[in-house]
């Protein structure tokens, strides 16, 4: 049994993952990835997400923003990408309350400095959605 089918198919689905979290068409996501990153980069990046991360096992998508909103506090010096994840975790469903909450859970492991610095972008975040809407 060939790669090729489940490669492309993973990449289909990581292409549609990232035009969601961009709100934007599948085609519009590739080309700014692929102008952003370069075409190998765009590849893997599709082809990760289209996998089991974000397409299968029992975590929802609310969930999986939540987490990943966590590791980017956590990390620190990820502002632009956070401030990204916690708009797509809204769309997701997940609440200000929700988010705020996995940022606090954030400062207890992580420490104040990076959860602070995440609170502020997240909170920013959230009141750009809200001034579109």
């Amino acid at each position: 049994m060939s790669d090729a089918p489940d490669s492309t198919e993973r990449r289909r689905k990581g292409l549609e993952v990232y035009a969601s979290q961009f709100g934007c068409a599948p085609e519009e996501a590739r080309v700014l990835f692929e102008t952003q990153f370069g075409s190998a980069f765009a590849d893997e990046a599709f082809e990760a997400s289209g996998g089991r991360v974000w397409q299968e096992g029992p975590l929802s998508m609310r969930e999986r923003s939540l987490i990943v909103i966590a590791i980017l506090a956590t990390l620190g010096g990820v502002q632009e990408r956070l401030s990204g994840h916690v708009t797509w975790a809204i769309d997701n469903g997940a609440s200000v309350d929700d988010i705020e909450a996995t940022i606090l859970m954030v400062s207890n492991y992580a420490g104040y400095p990076r959860s602070s610095v995440a609170m502020e972008t997240a909170r920013q975040a959230i009141s750009e959605k809200d001034s579109h809407r």
